[in-house]
């Protein structure tokens, strides 16, 4: 045998030698995870393994002995891969912060995506600690065309003008955008014809569309079943794929007959898929579209359901009047608790937060969706299987985007060449401590995190100094 194809041979058994262990002391890595309790929600893999990583990826899963420039003992902690945010308003180091005390290691805004993706992306290079993409929003190309964000919400756009939104979202696809997000229902006046002329512009490029629907209402005429309905025909008709945001958030008491829609038209073989957080109070501008006259009817709430974000106090009618003028968020406590039962354990949904803190007002759903997921509903309620929550957590979200960006294909898992985006956490004690009158209170039970092999928390504690985050974009053209 020559020594080229003796070396050649050699690499191509490399990732067998890694999962299995060298002979001689183990296989050598940068860093190692001992002892540990492996997920990978692909493989189906929940055994005590070693993990090792080298140059931002997994390079050995192995029972054997793995020698290593640093260890850490994760004896009686689950290794799982890092939890995949699919809809993550809060784009900054602020949220980073919160957000990898919960195990998040990767952050995608595509909901409302940018108004410039390559401005976007330039602005957050080397800033970040999570890896982070965006999507171009149908919202921002209205407010291009038609001028003020006012204008944007409340007047239809003629023919030229639905030409020109459409080639707008058409310009930010070839510039990397790895989705196209609608907020419909911040958008009433959007045309139906314009929803799907901007829908056909996603199938040519082969995106998905991120949809917060129309309606959101527990009205027959104005319900999430309605939304959904409208734009799965879209999907139907170009092509496109098509993930529904927040169900349980738009369904409110009808949340199952809106999964129930979606789950059929999985199972038809169309490509849907949808997200939930696990709170029973939705988040939004008080100034929005969603408060518009007749608000309490819509949603079967009232005033004191409503919650002020600054002060957190409920609100009256004065107070919010004065409130709806002045601007700022307020959360809305409309959701039942079985509406994200459903969501939990339906079998077309994934986890995302749509969360964004500022200046620590917000959601608690910003730091604590998944801390919340695995204590209070895995671990307490039993409602889902820790694999099933890892999966939706991680796996879900990363097959959902590797069609656009092919570094996806490389997250979601804990596989000898995946990238080394890994959380390790305590099953038994990981809890969420984020509340309404603090939503910005980290999680517990996250003990190591680490982004692209990159150490981002440490027994608990953030890791001061380093800004591993990467760019994630579709091809430009």
């Amino acid at each position: 045998m020559t020594r080229r194809r003796f070396l050649g041979q050699a690499a191509s058994f490399a990732p067998t030698l890694a999962l299995l262990g060298a002979d001689s002391g183990g296989f050598a890595a940068e860093t190692a995870l001992i002892g540990g309790r492996v997920l990978d929600p692909e493989s189906k893999t929940d055994k005590r393994l070693n993990v090792g990583m080298t140059g931002g990826r997994i390079v050995a899963l192995t029972s054997e002995r793995l020698n290593a420039k640093r260890t850490v003992d994760v004896s009686g902690l689950v290794v799982c891969p890092g939890f995949i945010d699919p809809i993550s308003h809060g784009q900054d180091m602020e949220n980073d912060r919160v957000q990898v005390l919960d195990g998040v290691t990767t952050k995608l805004q595509l909901e409302s995506g940018a108004p410039d993706v390559d401005v976007w992306y330039d602005g957050q290079k080397g800033r970040r600690l999570c890896h982070y993409g965006t999507a171009t929003g149908h919202g921002w190309a209205r407010t291009s065309v038609l001028g003020d964000d006012t204008e944007a919400s409340k007047r239809a756009a003629d023919e030229k003008e639905t030409a020109q939104i459409a080639d707008f979202v058409d310009r930010a696809l070839k510039r990397g955008a790895l989705a196209v997000g609608f907020g419909l229902e911040y958008r009433p006046q959007s045309g139906r014809k314009e929803v799907l002329d901007v829908f056909a512009v996603a199938a040519r490029h082969g995106v998905a569309c991120h949809c917060h629907v129309r309606y959101g209402t527990v009205a027959d005429d104005q319900s999430a079943v309605v939304g959904i309905q409208e734009v799965l025909a879209d999907a139907v008709a170009t092509g496109a794929g098509l993930h529904v945001v927040h169900v349980p958030s738009m369904g409110l008491s009808r949340t199952e007959e809106a999964l129930r829609l979606i789950e059929r038209a999985q199972a038809r073989g169309l490509d849907v898929t949808c997200d939930f957080y696990p709170y029973t109070a939705f988040g939004t501008e008080i100034g929005s579209e969603v408060f518009a006259e007749g608000w309490q009817q819509r949603f079967g709430i009232d005033y004191g359901d409503v919650e002020w974000g600054k002060t957190h106090e409920r609100l009256t009618r004065e107070t919010f009047e004065k409130y709806r003028a002045e601007g700022g968020f307020v959360a809305a406590h409309a959701i039942p608790e079985r509406a994200v039962v459903a969501a939990l354990v339906s079998p077309a949904s994934m986890i995302g937060t749509d969360g964004g803190l500022e200046n620590g007002v917000g959601h608690p759903r910003s730091a604590g969706t998944y801390a919340r997921i695995l204590g209070r509903y895995v671990r307490q309620q039993k409602a889902v299987s820790l694999m099933t929550a890892v999966e939706k957590a991680t796996l879900r979200p990363a097959k959902r985007m590797e069609k656009v960006c092919p570094d996806f294909k490389r997250k979601g898992r804990v596989k000898v060449g995946c990238d080394a985006d890994l959380c390790v956490f305590d099953p038994e004690t990981v809890i969420d401590q984020a509340t309404f009158d603090g939503p910005a209170r980290p999680s517990v039970g996250f003990r190591h995190v680490f982004v692209g092999g990159v150490q981002v928390v440490d027994e608990g504690q953030l890791v001061e100094d380093v800004r591993p985050g990467r760019p994630l974009r579709g091809k430009i053209r």
